[in-house]
């Protein structure tokens, strides 16, 4: 049996922040996922994927990305259960939670934070007829290496952020890229798009539509496909198709745990994050709300405001002093103790 403060279930970017926030409310923290590392999405599927909007880092890899976060929080010492998924949860009569997972292993704590991400999932693949053939073989739905396309002739399909982002990316790996979409218009961010366009004028991007791809050919692997725009087909010789089309989320297990359950997401609250079970939380992709938004930087603030109710929850009626960690201090990552040299303000949670 493993004890602990608060059970995070989802070793992602948000489940790894909470540790760090937990950790600054002298809270521990024990996290479960089903991945054999902690990382989530990040580590897993988009390890040399760019992400742009992290406060602080104009760009970093999502693999950075997670190496940073467990190293900020590896001085609070939060345990880890991985390669195994939450099963069932259970609440006894003294408002103790129990997580079980399906290799058995049990946990308990006062505080279950669910930071699950999308959950599990499966990209989302074009109606081609032949696609299944040439997976593998050229056909790829999820970019772990840039390294393979260098000096290769890609196709990225999509009008989303990761096609966008990829887009931009490998137009300085790739010999050539070109991105189709369905529709004139895309759906990631403005700065994103102006990027493409701007790399589509030096001739780095080709952008084609609207348009629809509708064959595939190659013998032993991807050799070319075919565009359909305003009914005129034209075939283009490729080493890679990348259909980009996002991934389709299920919430597992978690969505049989009488949760109040929205469009594939848990319903939460927007004080601090709690579901619709008190102790509770649901933080980052796997919640939904009013204005939601699906970002990391969204998921860090959602997981430093549910360490503070989750403080109140395993501390009843007991003050605690919030301070800026400027002013209180963080255990550095050499075990001494930095502490400022003039308090500034501070201020009291009850």
């Amino acid at each position: 049996m493993i004890k602990t403060d608060i059970i995070i279930i989802g070793a992602g970017p948000t489940g790894l922040f909470a540790v760090f926030e937990a950790g600054l409310l002298k809270l521990k923290c024990h996290l479960i996922d089903a991945l054999p590392q902690a990382g989530g999405q990040c580590s897993e599927i988009y390890p040399k994927k760019p992400i742009y909007d992290i406060p602080g880092f104009p760009e970093i890899l999502a693999g950075d990305l997670t190496r940073n976060l467990l190293e900020q929080c590896k001085q609070f010492e939060p345990g880890f259960t991985l390669g195994e998924r939450a099963e069932n949860i259970t609440k006894d009569k003294n408002g103790i939670f129990t997580v079980i997972t399906n290799k058995g292993t049990q946990h308990q704590a006062p505080v279950v934070a669910i930071a699950g991400g999308l959950g599990s999932f499966e990209p989302r693949k074009p109606m081609l007829e032949n696609i299944n053939f040439y997976e593998g073989k050229g056909v790829e739905y999820i970019i772990k290496d840039p390294e393979i396309y260098r000096d290769k002739r890609i196709v990225i399909a999509g009008g989303g952020d990761s096609a966008l982002d990829w887009s931009i990316f490998l137009a300085n790996i790739a010999k050539e890229v070109t991105l189709i979409h369905r529709r004139n218009e895309f759906r990631g961010a403005l700065d994103s798009l102006e990027k493409v366009r701007e790399l589509h004028k030096k001739n780095k991007i080709t952008i084609i539509t609207p348009a629809e791809i509708t064959k595939l050919k190659g013998k032993e692997k991807i050799e070319s496909l075919t565009v359909t725009k305003d009914k005129i087909e034209t075939e283009i010789d490729i080493d890679h198709f990348i259909p980009l089309f996002g991934l389709s989320p299920k919430l597992g297990p978690i969505g049989n745990w009488d949760l109040e359950i929205e469009k594939n997401a848990i319903k939460v609250n927007t004080f601090d994050y709690q579901t619709s079970v008190p102790g509770v939380f649901a933080i980052g992709d796997i919640n939904t709300y009013p204005g939601k938004l699906k970002l990391i930087l969204c998921g860090f603030h959602e997981a430093t405001l549910m360490c503070q109710s989750a403080y109140k929850i395993i501390n009843p009626g007991k003050k605690h002093v919030f301070r800026y960690t400027t002013v209180s201090g963080v255990d550095g990552f050499d075990g001494t103790r930095k502490e400022a040299k003039k308090p500034v303000i501070q201020a009291i949670n009850e």
